[in-house]
């Protein structure tokens, strides 16, 4: 591998897609794979020490989602571009990954081309959509009312769930993440998934800043 080759790491859950991305991504000329990484977690440790140029993330993971390492990612290494690559392309799924900061998206549909397109568009620093996602903003952005109002009270603002409302509002009261598990009924891991994806929305880097949102915007 020569010198100035393009670093890829690669996260994803599943063993299989990492060694199958892994292996496609070795044979694109100038592309090295430094690494892979089973969540976002060992994602953000493994991009601190081996320093990517790109990171190829999927987004629903166990432990550390996508969405979050690559707000973590953002913060950390700014230098580092996140391409994500998941089996989703929702509104719900695209929005929050490129607010959170990913420079490229695209579906686990992808061919081979369009992979090593995606990877070298996002190290020149532009940003990549996948046809279906650019299809699927472009609706998200048709069927929205023109010149919305800002939000009002009751109102859910970045583009928070009513459940994610609910959690921050309890997070806003001080709760602990047992204490919201109890009272709605939720799993300890759940209320850890909402309270990440609360976080990718708000932009808040911990609880602090989240409490610090919800009272600007009138959810606690």
């Amino acid at each position: 591998m020569t010198d100035g080759a393009i670093r890829v790491l690669i996260a994803d859950d599943q063993r299989v897609v990492r060694d199958g991305l892994s292996m496609l991504v070795s044979l694109i000329d100038g592309v090295q794979v430094v690494g892979t990484a089973c969540d976002g977690g060992e994602a953000v440790r493994l991009a601190e020490a081996r320093r990517p140029d790109v990171i190829m993330m999927d987004l629903r993971m166990p432990g550390t989602d996508g969405i979050t390492a690559t707000a973590d990612l953002r913060e950390r290494l700014p230098a580092a571009r996140v391409l994500v690559l998941t089996t989703y392309a929702d509104e719900d799924a695209i929005v929050p990954a490129l607010q959170a900061g990913a420079r490229g998206y695209l579906t686990k549909d992808a061919s081979a081309e369009q992979i090593e397109a995606a990877i070298r568009a996002v190290h020149a620093g532009q940003t990549h959509l996948d046809p279906a996602v650019q299809e699927r903003l472009v609706a998200a952005v048709i069927s929205r009312p023109p010149a919305a109002a800002p939000p009002g009270p009751g109102e859910r603002p970045d583009g928070l769930t009513p459940r994610e409302a609910e959690v921050l509002a309890l997070l806003a009261a001080g709760l602990t993440n047992a204490e919201i598990a109890k009272r709605l009924y939720l799993s300890h891991a759940t209320v850890k998934t909402h309270i990440n994806r609360i976080f990718a929305k708000t932009g808040a880097r911990d609880r602090a800043q989240a409490v610090k949102y919800a009272y600007q915007h009138g959810l606690a």
